[in-house]
């Protein structure tokens, strides 16, 4: 095992501090990398805060890694020493079932290894994510990013890139189709640029006055502030998908009613464990509308999503901090506070 210094909690309701950990020496298959620089998911405060259950502490989070390569394995898929590379949520899975043979490694039959607070399948020990110098990792969950052109803002692509990249190529947004994005944080800036550069007339629905400015910046051709029910019907807009967000209880039945006949939401925000949606099936019914949700994405879609995104010059609107910072972001996390995207110099160790 090799030394690394890490940033993490130790115990629920601790704040951030330095940790040494241990990484896998480099195995045949794997690559080390150096990482540059890490994004902060909203979902890292769920797991640091326990609430979803299950967290195992100390946890190092962090699933949105890109950095160098400073070491390859026999069997590394043609990379090599001094590419830039990303690492998203996952970092092995069997690959013999049919989920990870059709691209769905998230969805493992057996079990998909996490980036962090899950068991490493070659140790038996618990992995650590980002917020760290260096990580091994199997190189088929290594990312290609194939520039070194503003790197902090592709690591968010890694997970709230993903996220919203995947519904949308699913149900098919394109020129000729509105799309709906309900909420404008780390997953809904995303979701509003990858739309319409995808060639979709885009729409956004914000509870908050202040972010219409910054949906028609990102690419939105309209956005509507809503409070209620009412706020959004009396908008008169109608959407062939609608990528809902927000990781809140809220009314997904006058959501779904703004859909086209044959139209589709899909949840991608992942709420706490406690909340619950009220759905009424007749407005399902009524022209055939949909409701999905959508959990990441597969190793091809997130090099998918990172190829577009190089491809179009598109990057996650982030704030660059420190580790120092961590407690802090955290704290502005949980406020909505953050614009868009927290991303972490991982030089700052």
């Amino acid at each position: 095992m090799i030394k690394a210094k890490g940033f993490g909690v130790k115990s629920h309701g601790e704040t951030f501090k330095p940790l040494e950990i241990e990484r896998r020496e480099v195995g045949e298959n794997d690559v080390m990398i150096q990482i540059l620089y890490c994004g902060i998911c909203h979902s890292d405060v769920h797991q640091v805060r326990n609430d979803w259950g299950g967290s195992s502490y100390p946890i190092v989070p962090g699933h949105e890694i890109v950095g160098k390569i400073t070491a390859v394995g026999k069997y590394s898929r043609d990379l090599k020493v001094g590419d830039y590379v990303g690492v998203g949520c996952m970092v092995d899975s069997c690959g013999e079932c049919q989920s990870c043979k059709s691209g769905y490694e998230q969805q493992c039959d057996k079990e998909t290894v996490w980036t962090y607070n899950s068991v490493d399948s070659l140790t038996g020990k618990t992995t650590f994510g980002g917020y760290s110098d260096i990580i091994t990792v199997n190189s088929r969950f290594v990312i290609r990013i194939g520039t070194d052109k503003d790197l902090a803002g592709i690591a968010p692509i890694l997970c709230a890139g993903v996220t919203t990249y995947s519904p949308l190529k699913k149900f098919g947004a394109g020129p000729g189709k509105h799309v709906a994005v309900v909420g404008l944080g780390g997953l809904g800036h995303m979701a509003v640029k990858l739309a319409r550069a995808m060639g979709a007339e885009v729409t956004v629905l914000t509870s908050s006055e202040s972010k219409q400015d910054d949906a028609r910046r990102l690419g939105a051709s309209r956005s509507i502030v809503y409070h209620n029910k009412e706020d959004i019907r009396k908008s008169g807009y109608s959407f062939d998908i609608i990528v809902d967000t927000i990781p809140a209880n809220h009314d997904i039945n006058t959501l779904i009613s703004t859909l086209k006949p044959n139209g589709t939401l899909v949840l991608v925000g992942l709420p706490e464990r406690s909340v619950k949606y009220s759905l009424s099936p007749p407005i399902l019914m009524d022209s055939n509308r949909a409701i999905a949700g959508s959990n990441i994405g597969g190793i091809p879609e997130t090099q998918a999503v990172i190829d577009f995104c190089v491809k179009n010059n598109i990057r996650s609107d982030i704030e660059l901090i420190s580790f120092s910072y961590l407690d802090k972001a955290y704290e502005r996390i949980m406020n909505n506070d953050v614009k868009y995207r927290f991303v972490i110099d991982n030089s700052t160790i």
